[in-house]
């Protein structure tokens, strides 16, 4: 007799539509093969974690047979600072294809467990690598080519205020006259207020037409990218946008070791000042940028939400075998 049970174990994604995630699977890694970037894999467990502010990670304790004392372990939230030791030992293009943990919103758009490909290419900037991925999302998606527009462009035209040269007070007056009182009122810090703003106002009216490319973040919003040589305001970052999906984060990356330690820091003095636990620093990725990163460009692209704009879903539990609620 079978047993008889009403508990959801079924999968989340149909079996038809995993078929197609594994032919997609398959286009991407021969996008690469074709274009000879080498796939690699590194850790899911580090050492040592992210210090944004903004992102809460897992962790656990690993009784190491080696030692009297636990130690603990990050789930890695991108596979970045391992990627970033090996450019440095000289691995040349590579890419990679990895599950990362973010301890943080579960949704439509989002698991706590999901898939990412990241890849740095050696030798390109950020303008080069945003070429390179409009072409593998055309190819895996079908769509247009992308638009681009810079942040300080999309902010004038949806926003009307100039996120460059806007005062806390400017931009606490339109967050108020927007809907945000609540929040912008008493808010002292200009890049919550901004990314508040352009998630609520901004994101939903572009690319719903054709992907769209924004590029040239506030400096303050920089993370692991250079500063424009010409242009101290913004960083040589980008990110693209589909349908209402963030897609893609890319960056013509950092590689002065005393301005990256020197961003961890200020990471720190800000989890400090929010009551959130200190971070210790990841000395190994930057002994590894001590010894020297190659000039590159590297984007991390969301592999569930491609498959999801691909197969015209609307969540992300659709393309993926089992989400959080039942793995």
């Amino acid at each position: 007799m079978k047993y008889a049970s009403k508990v959801a174990w079924q999968p989340t994604a149909d079996i038809q539509s995993l078929r197609q995630r594994a032919g997609i699977i398959a286009v991407i890694r021969q996008f690469f093969a074709q274009r000879n970037v080498l796939e690699v894999e590194t850790p899911s467990l580090s050492n040592a974690t992210v210090s944004d502010v903004h992102m809460r990670v897992f962790d656990t304790q690993f009784s190491d047979p080696m030692s009297p004392e636990q130690r603990t372990f990050y789930l890695q939230t991108s596979p970045e600072y391992a990627m970033k030791r090996l450019l440095c030992a000289g691995s040349g293009a590579i890419y990679q294809m990895a599950k990362a943990f973010r301890n943080e919103e579960a949704g439509k758009h989002h698991n706590p467990e999901f898939t990412m490909l990241e890849w740095y290419r050696p030798g390109f900037d950020h303008v080069k690598l945003m070429d390179e991925v409009d072409a593998l999302v055309k190819q895996v998606i079908g769509c247009q080519p992308a638009e681009r527009m810079s942040y300080q462009q999309a902010c004038l035209s949806h926003l009307s205020i100039d996120p460059l040269s806007a005062s806390l007070g400017e931009l606490q007056k339109r967050g108020c006259e927007l809907g945000y009182e609540h929040i912008c009122r008493d808010e002292q810090d200009k890049d919550t207020i901004l990314q508040l703003l352009f998630s609520h106002e901004v994101e939903p009216f572009i690319a719903n037409e054709r992907p769209c490319f924004i590029y040239e973040f506030p400096a303050s919003q920089a993370a692991l990218a250079k500063i424009k040589v010409n242009d101290a305001r913004v960083a040589e970052r980008f990110e693209l946008y589909y349908k209402g999906i963030e897609l893609a984060n890319g960056f013509h990356e950092l590689s002065n070791v005393a301005e990256q330690r020197q961003r961890f820091d200020a990471d720190n003095a800000q989890r400090r000042a929010s009551g959130l636990p200190h971070i210790t620093t990841d000395e190994l990725f930057l002994a590894a940028l001590d010894a020297g990163l190659p000039d590159c460009a590297g984007v991390a692209v969301g592999i569930d939400r491609l498959v999801m704009l691909a197969l015209n879903k609307i969540e992300i539990r659709e393309v993926i075998a089992f989400n959080y609620h039942n793995a």
